[in-house]
């Protein structure tokens, strides 16, 4: 029920990022034998510039073909016409995920020279950290593209206004509408948010305006019992104090 929504567009992003971004760490650290640092750098740079290729770059290219592999080839090896259309989307995400890797790489640089001076620097390329990675794909998500649920060969937005505007690598492509999680529905396995215990003053995800979805939440007093201001005595047991709080809990309505 949940096929082609922008959630999943989400998941097979992040998924596919994700399993770049840790094979490709793992064989800059040396734990694979099948890769270690990007050699293609080892030589050059711009002398002019005081700098030169060094250290261990992040062979980026090892991940996202080890991505490839593990993600799309077992997707492109479903037959059948109900699931082509959807499988050709699903691919198109888990490449947008190992694109955002890739254009979020970076150089670091460290300086060499008398008393610290920077009179030569060695540069290596690095990946992002997966956080940044991850807002980036956010981003995407909030702004993916519904498509035509009518799929052959061919990805095409459902906006027929909009359909001479290219479809980016980086972007995050749904054909379904998601279903509404605000609200209990057990036929799709969805439990709602009434009940939800929610942050009054926070304005994120965890927020009682959106996780509430507007309808509003309730306040209760909680009692908390616990062991305090332990000490040890001599010998040898030790002695707490019982310490009792009260806390104001929110619940969605």
């Amino acid at each position: 029920c949940f096929a082609g929504t922008k959630e999943t567009a989400f998941i097979y992003a992040v998924t596919s990022a994700g399993l770049v971004h840790s094979v490709t760490r793992s064989c800059s650290a040396g734990n694979v034998t099948e890769c270690s640092c990007d050699l293609s750098l080892r030589h050059g740079g711009s002398a002019s510039e005081g700098w030169h290729w060094g250290g261990c770059s992040d062979d980026i290219h090892y991940g996202m073909s080890f991505s490839r592999k593990f993600l799309d080839v077992p997707l492109k090896n479903i037959t059948g016409k109900s699931g082509s259309g959807l499988v050709l989307m699903n691919l198109h995400n888990n490449e947008a995920g190992r694109q955002a890797v890739a254009k979020l790489m970076s150089v670091d640089c460290r300086c060499h020279g008398v008393s610290g001076s920077c009179a030569v620097k060695t540069c290596w390329k690095t990946m992002s950290s997966f956080e940044k990675i991850g807002r980036f794909l956010k981003d995407k998500y909030e702004n993916s593209i519904q498509i035509s649920d009518r799929l052959k060969k061919k990805l095409r937005r459902k906006e027929k206004s909009q359909r001479k505007v290219p479809i980016g690598k980086e972007d995050l492509l749904y054909v379904n509408k998601s279903p509404n999680y605000c609200v209990e529905d057990q036929k799709l396995g969805i439990p709602g948010t009434q009940g939800r215990e929610c942050n009054r003053t926070s304005q994120g995800p965890d927020g009682c305006n959106l996780l509430c979805c507007g309808r509003g939440y309730n306040t209760h007093v909680v009692r908390h019992v616990e062991r305090c201001e332990c000490k040890f005595v001599w010998c040898c047991y030790v002695r707490c104090r019982r310490c009792e709080t009260m806390t104001d809990v929110h619940t969605c309505k």
